[in-house]
């Protein structure tokens, strides 16, 4: 089947027939990436220059956002969040391009706010050059290697036989993760020890979880499938402690990617094991609640500007995410430092204090998996003071480890807090499959 893909590449095929111009965009890519450290910064100084005198004379709905056809500094114009986008797309497209034009996706909706966008294709055939560049860092031929894919699929007739047939396409086999039972997971280890996968993608959650339970059978997924070349996990948070579970039961590197449908590859790590961010493509800001530009090494607002998208303008764009650009960035290679959770999943205690709800999936989480006990869990902030803890698990919490999570989150966070533990057969997960670890419930 190798062989067959080499003579008749049907990843390329797929893209072409689809008419989204590779060939230019490879091109084009290689061109920005030999582009020398000391002349990027003005690289990118003019793309930004040119991305928005082209939607200032070109998108309508831009205009009307800046309020004037010009702009005198980068620092002037405004901050774009995703409620901008909650009117049609026809209104938000540039002049030059119908709907029939250009590629047209829906964001995931994980952020509360889902909308329709649209790339133009070469912008978007340069999302797929940059992906194509960053898994060749592994030895990832899109074109020949055969992915084992943990992601969600639609479960109606016609959007899950459209996926299928995309999956041939992309040479990939779908392992839906709607139903993540020791049952199942077991018939998903079966297909590794009959097919030759080069590498795993999918949601972070999910892949964790077929960890866990390779864990318990004692397995290490390399041995029973030799093929297999890394693991790239997506969407969701990846913490060190699964980093090195996932290393040590898969038997390969893992790899941490961030990206954004609407956008494009935000970060990918490379080999280095750095969370390198997408230059080519993109500029990426870090701003302070007052909209100021924080030196590298500061936490704040995640604010991106699409570089290439004329179709629809992205020009900073607060994409709703915490985090740090390290110090030692460059303007040719930033690396962000530490991605630290959504703006909207921000927990407002009782004190007044403001805390990333991740925090409390920290801390609960490097007491609750000690024995091997819990699965997985989510925390739901229910009141200001009140929140529960929904998980699966072999058997039910005991009250010492529910006074070590109390004590611990008493200490990294504050006291007098109100915690429920349910366990549950199953955790909800979104219709895409991704689960949301953390949940804020007050208004």
């Amino acid at each position: 089947m190798k062989y067959i893909r080499k003579m008749f590449p049907l990843f390329d095929f797929s893209l072409l027939i689809n008419g989204f111009p590779m060939k230019e965009a490879k091109a084009e890519l290689q061109k920005i990436q030999s582009i020398p450290e000391e002349e990027f910064e003005t690289f990118i100084e003019n793309k930004k220059q040119e991305i928005v005198d082209y939607h200032l004379k070109n998108n309508s709905s831009y205009q009307n956002l800046v309020g004037k056809t010009t702009f005198n500094t980068w620092k002037d114009l405004p901050i774009m969040t995703k409620k901008d986008f909650q009117k049609p797309l026809i209104e938000r497209l540039s002049t030059e391009f119908s709907l029939k034009k250009v590629y047209v996706n829906k964001t995931s909706g994980s952020s509360g706010d889902p909308f329709i966008f649209a790339k133009d294709k070469f912008s978007h055939a340069l999302t797929w050059a940059n992906i194509i560049n960053r898994f060749g860092w592994y030895g990832i031929d899109f074109n020949s290697s055969y992915q084992a894919r943990f992601y969600g699929i639609p479960l109606d007739f016609i959007g899950n036989k459209k996926e299928r047939f995309k999956d041939f396409f992309t040479n990939r086999f779908r392992f839906p993760i709607f139903d993540l039972s020791d049952k199942v997971l077991d018939r998903f280890l079966q297909q590794f020890k009959i097919k030759r996968f080069d590498y795993i993608n999918g949601y972070t959650s999910s892949i964790v979880l077929f960890a866990k339970f390779l864990q318990q059978k004692n397995i290490v997924l390399k041995n029973i499938c030799p093929t297999l070349k890394v693991c790239v996990v997506t969407s969701e948070m990846l913490f060190n402690e699964d980093k090195i579970l996932l290393e040590k039961q898969f038997g390969v590197a893992v790899v941490n990617e961030y990206g954004a449908s609407e956008l494009d590859l935000i970060t990918f790590q490379n080999p280095n094991g750095e969370w390198q961010v997408n230059s080519e493509t993109l500029f990426v800001e870090i701003l302070d609640e007052n909209n100021t530009v924080l030196p590298y090494g500061n936490e704040g607002r995640v604010v991106i500007t699409s570089l290439f998208n004329k179709a629809h303008p992205f020009i900073r764009y607060d994409i709703g995410d915490i985090g740090i650009l390290d110090a030692k960035s460059t303007p040719k290679k930033p690396i962000l430092q530490q991605l630290i959770g959504r703006t909207n999943d921000i927990a407002i205690l009782p004190s007044g204090k403001k805390s990333p709800g991740l925090t409390f999936y920290y801390v609960t989480k490097s007491i609750i998996e000690d024995d091997g006990n819990v699965k997985e869990f989510v925390i739901k902030q229910t009141k200001i003071d009140t929140f529960e803890i929904e998980y699966v698990s072999k058997t039910e919490l005991n009250q010492e480890q529910i006074q070590k999570i109390e004590a611990a989150i008493a200490l990294y966070l504050e006291k007098g807090l109100i915690f429920s533990f349910v366990r549950k057969e199953k955790l909800e997960r979104s219709k895409s499959g991704k689960l949301k670890q953390f949940v804020s419930l007050l208004k």
